[in-house]
């Protein structure tokens, strides 16, 4: 299979050298965090070759006897060196039961510089506060963006004829593997159901996993429609009678929590304020929803909406669904004082879809940039300040919004 280097998160993982953080690799399952892991250790001895680099992948058998937390701490201890600088690299650290407690001892020693990696069933974003005592940093690693999925394929042509294959294809670059499309579509169907199957049932000892089988699948299928614990539970309890809103809510959760989906609040333009009631749920990578529920019901406009949330969380953006007016706008996106409003639509072509998208922005009052992306298929341009972007040029970064992660 080949091999692409994810030079942006190297670039990051670089600069964090010699920070004082515990470094903690998360994302969905085979999003490619044990491969990073490996590709950093590489560009470290690269550019120094002194330096004393411990590698710990738990998953393999000559590492057994680590598993045990007292054995792991002493390992480690052994083979720091005092006069040179140390790095500390484990792979699947859950495997490890009580790894915490060797982590962190190790970390107060001060003098090694420690990246983590696990499963996302047992070292998710919400336990690590609880499992660190020391500072901890955790880097998002996401499936293949789009410009990574066309310097996977040597793709130089016309990138908007490759969008909708890496739409109903995605990111889990483990699936490119397969030249057969049954193939293709199990690995990813495999994936999402170690999940939802395995990893969440029992982290949190789940029962009734045809809820949330259903449930995942519901959500699939309503990828950028507003929503909340009862309207679903209200739909999934005519098929399901032990669907209720409150074991929606806790799966709503599970499932955000393993990165399979991102809930996205509303926030009020007007008012400046963040809205409790009704959100998104946007999926990790639409390559799963095709996979797990076929080609039925394409609706490009809100799988490419999935795609543009996906790539501004990819980029380091917090992300809300602006409302003004009763009106919805699909992104609010900010970083430190950066604020950018944004619409998203399949086809503009014809003028009243672009006054539908407009409109939203025009009653901004304030004078953040305002931007229309859409599959237009030509250069960038503006309309009465809005610009309006090729999706596939934004996603290739030839229409720049944003900084690197």
């Amino acid at each position: 299979m080949k091999h692409i280097q994810r030079v942006d998160y190297l670039r990051r993982l670089e600069g964090l050298v010699g920070t004082p953080d515990i470094k903690i690799i998360t994302g969905i399952r085979r999003s490619g965090k044990s491969q990073l892991l490996k590709d950093f250790m590489d560009l470290l001895r690269s550019s120094d070759n002194k330096r004393n680099i411990i590698s710990i992948d738990l998953l393999d058998l000559d590492n057994e006897e680590l598993k045990d937390y007292r054995k792991l701490h002493s390992f480690i201890k052994d083979h720091l060196k005092e006069k040179e600088d140390n790095f500390l690299f484990i792979d699947e650290v859950q495997m490890c039961p009580k790894f915490e407690l060797a982590v962190n001892s190790i970390h107060a020693k001060g003098n090694v510089d420690i990246y983590l990696t696990g499963s996302n069933a047992f070292l998710l974003s919400s336990d690590l506060a609880t499992l660190f005592t020391g500072r901890f940093l955790e880097i998002k690693v996401f499936p293949f963006s789009f410009k990574e999925y066309l310097e996977y394929w040597d793709f130089s042509g016309n990138r908007d004829q490759m969008l909708d294959s890496y739409m109903l294809k995605g990111g889990l670059a483990g699936s490119f593997a397969y030249e057969n499309e049954v193939d293709r579509v199990s690995y990813i169907r495999d994936v999402f159901e170690t999940i939802v199957t395995r990893d969440l049932v029992q982290k949190y000892e789940i029962k009734d996993t045809d809820v949330l089988m259903h449930l995942a699948q519901y959500l699939m299928d309503n990828i950028s429609n507003l929503s909340s614990p009862n309207r679903i539970g209200n739909i999934l309890r005519e098929t399901i009678p032990t669907a209720n809103h409150v074991t929606i809510g806790r799966y709503c959760d599970y499932l955000c929590r393993a990165f399979v989906f991102y809930d996205i609040a509303r926030y009020d333009i007007r008012g400046s304020k963040y809205l409790e009631s009704l959100s998104k749920l946007y999926l990790a990578d639409t390559g799963i929803r095709y996979a797990m529920l076929g080609t039925r019901n394409i609706d490009f406009g809100r799988a490419y909406e999935n795609i543009v949330c996906i790539e501004l969380l990819r980029r380091g953006y917090e992300i809300y669904v602006g409302m003004l007016y009763q009106k919805e706008v699909d992104f609010v996106a900010m970083r430190g004082d950066e604020k950018m409003y944004i619409q998203v639509s399949d086809d503009i072509s014809s003028e009243t879809t672009l006054e539908r998208e407009l409109a939203p922005l025009r009653r901004i009052k304030d004078n953040y940039p305002k931007f229309v992306i859409a599959k237009t298929g030509h250069p960038s341009y503006s309309i009465e300040g809005i610009r309006i972007l090729n999706l596939a040029d934004w996603l290739c970064d030839k229409e720049t919004v944003v900084s690197k992660l």
